[in-house]
């Protein structure tokens, strides 16, 4: 203590005999920023996020303040506007459900799990018995794909598109061609439309289902016997 006593008095004499020291600007700076950028004088800093975070709001606040200004009623008015969007986005959001993607037809009729024709006509009762349309018409429509693939109509195809399937029963079922492309598109409507399947449809397409479980289909083989039986007997006629 006595030390730095004696210090003081002998710095304060040499003050009074010398002329005062001064230091260039740039020097001083420097040393001043060196002096700064010590860890001691940033403990009690804030954060980065808690920086970013202040202007985040910093910003926010300037903006609601220039909204505002031009906002007939200031404050309140802004909020009544921004109140009344957001009931409009949730109406819209009510009204028109989740945005979905639009008809895709290279979409797989099946998933990767191989079920019988009986497994997803028993899937569709059940989801139409629950007032479930959507799934109700899509499991029928895999039901007949998967009877119709059972019953060698049909070659097993991963991969196969409702409208694939529908162009391909249609060689072996001429006469059902219009009703399977017809269930094919409700299929689609309510897979990757976005439509809602209605209880009309899904009996529509179960009826389809059970018509086509009766239909005898027309074989190439038989055809063909048969445009040869015409003509053979076109010409015995004509001998």
């Amino acid at each position: 203590m006595l030390r730095a006593v004696d210090a003081s008095v002998l710095s304060l004499a040499r003050s009074d005999d010398e002329p005062p020291l001064t230091i260039p600007r740039d020097p001083a700076r420097e040393a001043a920023r060196r002096e700064l950028s010590k860890r001691m004088y940033h403990e009690n800093d804030p954060s980065w996020f808690q920086r970013a975070l202040d202007a985040f709001w910093d910003w926010v606040s300037r903006l609601f303040d220039t909204a505002s200004s031009a906002t007939p009623g200031g404050a309140l008015g802004l909020v009544v506007v921004i109140a009344a969007i957001v009931l409009v986005v949730g109406a819209l959001w009510w009204r028109l459900g989740t945005p979905r993607r639009g008809p895709a037809s290279s979409a797989a009729l099946f998933d990767d799990r191989p079920r019988s024709a009986a497994d997803h006509r028993a899937a569709a009762e059940a989801h139409a018995a629950q007032g479930h349309w959507n799934q109700a018409v899509q499991e029928r429509m895999r039901a007949i794909v998967r009877s119709l693939e059972e019953r060698a109509l049909l070659d097993v195809r991963p991969g196969r598109t409702a409208d694939e399937a529908a162009a391909e029963a249609g060689r072996a079922l001429p006469s059902r061609t219009d009703r399977l492309r017809s269930a094919a598109r409700d299929f689609d409507d309510v897979t990757y439309g976005g439509r809602a399947a209605t209880e009309q449809s899904y009996h529509r397409i179960a009826e389809l289902d059970r018509d086509l479980e009766r239909t005898k289909p027309v074989l190439a083989n038989s055809t063909s016997s048969s445009h040869s039986a015409d003509h053979n007997a076109r010409g015995g006629a004509a001998e």
